[in-house]
C-alpha cells in the first residue's frame, strides 16, 4: 500500500526527521531539498529510502550533523571548501556563489570540496550551475566498489560525473549524469532491499563471477559501464573529486552504507564555464544547432528530458510512498 505525498509535505517530512537525528538547521534543509528533487524527477534510490540511512549515520557519527563548512579562495578562479565531516549538500551550497562569481569574472572557475559525504543526485548540481547560465561539469567520488578491468579488488567508486548545460533562459538545455558503473549502485542496495535479482551485467560476486543476485553483489564488485572504458571513466572521476579535491580515496573510505567505518571524507569537484568567454559568443548557436540534430530523430530524446517528464507529472500527482518505508522514516 502506498501514501500520496505532496513535495512540500515530503520535503518537511524529511526535514524534520533530519533534524531529529542531529542535524542542524541548515544541513537538514538542504538535504530534504535534495531528496524532494530526486523524488520529484522519479529518482527513487537517491530520494525518501535515503532518509533513514541519513538519519543513522547522524545518529552513529559517520555524519556530523552540526559540521559548518569553510569556504577558502586560494586562487581568484579556485574555491575550496572543507565539508567537516558533514554532509555535502550544505558544503556545496556554502560555495557556489563564490564558484559562480568567479567563473563569471574568470571566465571559467573550479571549486572542490572534501571532508564530505554522498551529494545526492550529482545532475542536480550541474542543472544548478546552468541555470546559472553557466556550463557546468561535476564529478564525486564514492567508497571503492569497482575493480579495476581485469582485477577482483574495488579501487574506485562509481564515481559519477555530470553535465549541465544552460539554455541561455535560465534554464538547462540538457544534463548529462551517469556513473562509472553500468548501474547506480543505490539501485542494486534498493534490489537487495526488497530482495529482488539485478540484471546481468550489473556486477560481480566476491569470487569475481558474473551475479544477479543482489545481496551477493554488494559483497563483490560493480561492473564498469563499457568494461575498461568504463572503468576510465571513473578513474577520471577520481582524479578530479579525490586526488585534485585533496579527499579521501574511494579505496581508504568508508562505506557510505551502514553505521561502521566513520565518516567517509570523500569529495567534489564542479567546475563552471562562462560560455560565451571561451566561445567568442556561438555556443549558443552551436548548441541549438546539436540539439536540434538529437531531437530531429524519431525516438532520439536529448539526456535529461526523461527526468524533465518526470517532474512535471510529478509536481502534479505528488509521490507514492510505501508504507513500509514511510513508517522507517518517521521512526529513524
Amino acid at each position: 500500500m502506498n501514501e500520496i505525498l505532496g513535495l512540500d509535505d515530503l520535503e518537511a517530512l524529511a526535514c524534520d526527521v533530519l533534524r531529529r537525528a542531529g542535524a542542524s538547521e541548515m544541513a537538514a534543509a538542504s538535504v530534504a531539498r535534495s531528496t524532494r528533487a530526486a523524488e520529484c524527477d522519479g529518482i527513487r534510490s537517491h530520494g525518501l529510502m535515503y532518509i533513514p540511512i541519513y538519519a543513522e549515520h547522524l545518529r552513529c557519527g559517520k555524519v556530523d550533523g552540526q559540521a559548518m563548512p569553510q569556504v577558502t579562495a586560494p586562487r581568484p578562479g579556485a574555491v575550496r571548501v572543507d565539508a567537516g565531516a558533514g554532509f555535502a549538500h550544505p558544503a556545496i551550497d556554502a560555495g557556489f556563489d563564490r564558484l559562480i562569481g568567479a567563473a563569471r569574472s574568470q571566465g571559467i572557475a573550479a571549486m572542490t570540496v572534501f571532508n564530505s559525504y554522498n551529494c545526492g543526485v550529482l545532475g542536480h548540481h550541474a542543472e544548478r550551475i546552468a541555470e546559472a547560465g553557466l556550463l557546468g561539469l561535476c564529478f564525486t567520488n564514492a567508497p571503492a566498489s569497482i575493480a579495476p578491468w581485469g582485477g577482483r579488488t574495488p579501487v574506485i567508486g562509481t564515481n559519477p560525473f555530470a553535465l549541465g548545460v544552460p539554455d541561455g533562459a535560465g534554464g538547462a538545455k540538457l544534463v548529462i549524469d551517469q556513473s562509472a558503473s553500468a548501474i547506480a549502485k543505490s539501485e542494486i542496495m534498493l534490489r537487495a532491499r526488497e530482495g529482488r535479482s539485478i540484471d546481468a551485467g550489473w556486477a560481480f560476486d566476491e569470487s569475481g563471477a558474473p551475479t544477479t543476485d543482489a545481496g551477493a553483489a554488494l559483497k563483490g564488485s560493480m561492473a564498469p559501464a563499457g568494461g575498461y572504458k568504463g572503468f576510465g571513466a571513473g578513474l577520471m572521476v577520481e582524479i578530479f573529486a579525490a586526488c585534485l579535491a585533496g579527499a579521501t580515496l574511494g579505496k581508504d573510505a568508508a562505506p557510505f552504507s551502514g553505521p561502521l567505518g566513520g565518516p567517509p571524507r570523500t569529495g567534489q569537484c564542479f567546475i563552471a564555464v562562462e560560455t560565451d568567454a571561451l566561445s567568442g559568443g556561438e555556443f549558443g548557436t552551436r548548441l541549438t544547432d546539436l540539439a536540434a540534430a538529437i531531437a530531429a530523430q524519431e525516438g532520439a530524446r536529448l539526456p535529461g528530458t526523461r527526468r524533465a517528464d518526470a517532474r512535471v507529472r510529478i509536481e502534479a500527482d505528488g509521490v507514492a510512498v510505501p508504507q513500509d518505508l514511510l513508517e522507517r522514516i518517521i521512526n529513524s
